[in-house]
């Protein structure tokens, strides 16, 4: 009896031990539990391609529901009245976001990938409050001159080339107030400060009013959305805009001959990073994602369907010579000098006003 209770006590030893090593991890825990989940991502319009996160569901069963919107106003309202777990965010906005409390903390042990990231783009302090980390860079780009070869014969070397009588009604930048910024780097506004055109004085924003009217003849109409940029260039009813790489990936693939390129002035750009909203219902997932959509392969697929430079350096490894071309990763470095990225405007009230204004004209 003494040695069957003793083979007992052993088999039940040996039970106790298989399941601990075959337990599964607390994360791995979080990802079983949230098979029935959705994961509510707002982001700007050019990300709301499936390819993004059709492996993370399949992977994870989790599924993943995108909003999208096209300015900085849509954020905040959508932002204010929805709950949303991850959320990308322009640089005009994010240090907003973080100082009004709207967005919390990551936990960058869960971002495996994170110190493969840009070091330009982790070194900036703008998301970072109190030694806690509130965005994962993303993607980042500047707002081009965009262009139809096939009119336009010679690469534009200025921004002043919009202006030509040619061009008249063929032209179109962003209906938004941040061209009022766009309009002083042509101004010259920009010269060694390049915060300065965010925080322009009166008699440069004037001035900037004068160059946005000047070029108003030019306009064809101001682009809303990335969809109405692509759909303008793809009638020819524009033949140049102001803008990002995305409708130049969109339209090689259909056989037109848009371009690209970054004028002598300069040009403004854009960071985006990933944040997890302060109301966020599912915190561990949404940093699951952003762990996931960091990795090098599916930086790669983003820039591919955008044509952005993304913030994994390593994700040139998966781009095609054509996708390094038109992303320019190759050549990031001499890029980012060159860009006056979005800041936050203290006076944004002011920009939306001088716009609408040139707008009503």
């Amino acid at each position: 009896m003494k040695q069957i209770g003793t083979q007992i006590l052993f088999l039940i030893f040996i039970s106790f031990i298989f399941s601990c090593n075959n337990a599964p991890s607390s994360r791995e825990e979080s990802t079983q539990k949230g098979k029935s989940k959705t994961l509510k991502i707002l982001c700007w319009e050019g990300y709301s391609s499936d390819k993004f996160s059709d492996v993370f569901e399949a992977q994870t069963g989790i599924k993943v529901n995108l909003t999208t919107f096209n300015s900085a106003e849509k954020l905040s309202e959508k932002l204010t009245k929805g709950t949303f777990d991850v959320v990308t965010v322009s640089s005009d906005m994010a240090q907003a976001l973080v100082e009004r409390e709207l967005v919390q903390p990551i936990d960058l042990k869960h971002i495996t990938h994170y110190d493969s990231l840009s070091d330009i783009l982790r070194a900036m302090q703008d998301v970072v409050k109190n030694g806690a980390t509130y965005g994962v860079p993303f993607t980042w780009g500047p707002d081009y001159l965009l262009y139809n070869a096939d009119f336009v014969k010679n690469e534009p070397t200025s921004w002043n080339e919009l202006f030509d009588p040619k061009y008249k009604g063929k032209v179109s930048i962003w209906d938004d107030a941040s061209s009022i910024s766009w309009a002083s780097v042509l101004n010259g506004n920009a010269d060694g400060n390049k915060a300065q055109i965010y925080n322009l004085n009166d008699q440069q924003m004037e001035a900037a009013k004068k160059t946005l009217l000047t070029l108003k003849p030019s306009i064809y109409k101001y682009w809303t959305s990335l969809t109405d940029l692509t759909n303008l260039m793809r009638s020819k009813e524009v033949v140049m805009a102001q803008g990002p790489q995305f409708p130049v990936v969109a339209l090689r693939k259909e056989g037109l001959n848009i371009k690209s390129v970054i004028p002598s002035e300069g040009a403004t750009g854009w960071i985006d990073r990933l944040m997890i909203p302060k109301n966020a219902a599912n915190k561990e997932l949404a940093e699951m994602w952003i762990d996931y959509i960091t990795k090098a392969e599916n930086m790669a697929v983003v820039s591919q369907i955008t044509g952005y430079c993304v913030s994994n350096t390593h994700a040139v490894r998966y781009l095609s010579p054509e996708q390094l071309k038109i992303s320019q990763m190759d050549i990031a470095q001499n890029i980012f000098i060159k860009l006056h990225f979005w800041q936050y405007a203290s006076n944004r009230k002011k920009y939306k006003a001088i716009w609408e204004e040139v707008k009503g004209k």
